[in-house]
C-alpha cells in the first residue's frame, strides 16, 4: 500500500476569510485542501524546489528574492540554500498555513521560517504587489494551482495584463521570474511571450501521473 491509498487524518480544519481550509495527514505526508480543493501537499516538492532553483541558474543577480505563496515551505527551503541570496520575502495570505509551517510542518522545510534571512509578510501577494515599491532579483509565483486552475478567482490578476506589468515593475534587470503550474496552460505561455519575450517551460513528472510545470522569464 502506497501513502495515497491509506486512510486521511484530519488535523485541523478551520475556517477563514478565503473560506475553509484544512490539514491532513496521509501516511507519512501531509495534504492541505481549501474549499474541498487539493492544494498543496509533501509527496515530492521537485517543481517547487524547481521553481526557484531555475531562476536562481539564470538570474544575473540573486541577492533579494519574492516566493508568492509559503505552501509547505519547498520554495522557501530552496532559496535559503544558496549562499548568493541574503533575503527571502515569502508574501501568505493564509494564517493558518503560517501556523502549520511553523509547528507540524516546520521539519518538512527544516524550519525554513525561523532562518535569519527569512522575511514573512501575511498579506494577499495581489494587493501587496500593487503597494509596494520594492523590487527583487528573483520573483517566484505558487498561488493556487496556477493561470488556468484557480481555487480564488481573484487570483486571476496575476496571471492577467495588469498582474503582469506589475510584476515587471517589480522585478531588477536581469532578474528572473518563474511560475508554477499544474497545467501546461499554452495561453498563458503566449501571453508571457507577448511580455517577456523568450519563455522557458520545465515539465516536472509526479507520482499521480499528471506533471507539474514551471514558466520561466528573464527580464532583459
Amino acid at each position: 500500500m502506497n501513502d495515497y491509498d491509506v486512510p486521511v487524518e484530519v488535523i485541523e480544519r478551520a475556517e477563514t476569510l478565503c473560506g475553509e481550509i484544512q490539514l491532513q495527514r496521509r501516511g507519512k505526508h501531509f495534504e492541505v485542501i481549501s474549499n474541498g480543493t487539493f492544494l498543496m501537499a509533501t509527496y515530492n516538492g521537485e517543481s517547487e524546489r524547481l521553481l526557484v532553483r531555475s531562476a536562481l541558474n539564470h538570474a544575473k543577480s540573486c541577492e533579494s528574492v519574492l516566493i508568492g505563496g509559503l505552501g509547505v515551505g519547498f520554495s522557501l527551503q530552496e532559496a535559503l540554500k544558496h549562499e548568493r541570496v541574503r533575503t527571502v520575502t515569502v508574501v501568505e495570505i493564509e494564517q493558518k498555513v503560517i501556523e502549520w509551517n511553523r509547528s507540524v510542518l516546520a521539519p518538512v522545510s527544516g524550519h525554513a521560517l525561523s532562518h535569519p534571512k527569512t522575511r514573512l509578510i501575511h498579506d494577499d501577494l495581489v494587493k501587496w504587489l500593487f503597494q509596494t515599491d520594492e523590487t527583487f532579483d528573483l520573483i517566484c509565483l505558487d498561488i493556487d494551482n496556477g493561470p488556468d486552475w484557480k481555487v480564488f478567482d481573484a487570483n486571476g490578476t496575476l496571471y492577467d495584463d495588469t498582474g503582469l506589468a506589475r510584476l515587471r515593475s517589480r522585478l531588477k534587470p536581469g532578474g528572473c521570474l518563474t511560475f508554477w503550474s499544474a497545467t501546461p496552460s499554452p495561453e498563458f505561455v503566449v501571453r508571457l511571450e507577448r511580455f517577456y519575450g523568450n519563455v522557458q517551460t520545465f515539465e516536472v513528472p509526479q507520482q499521480s501521473g499528471v506533471p507539474d510545470y514551471i514558466f520561466l522569464i528573464q527580464n532583459g
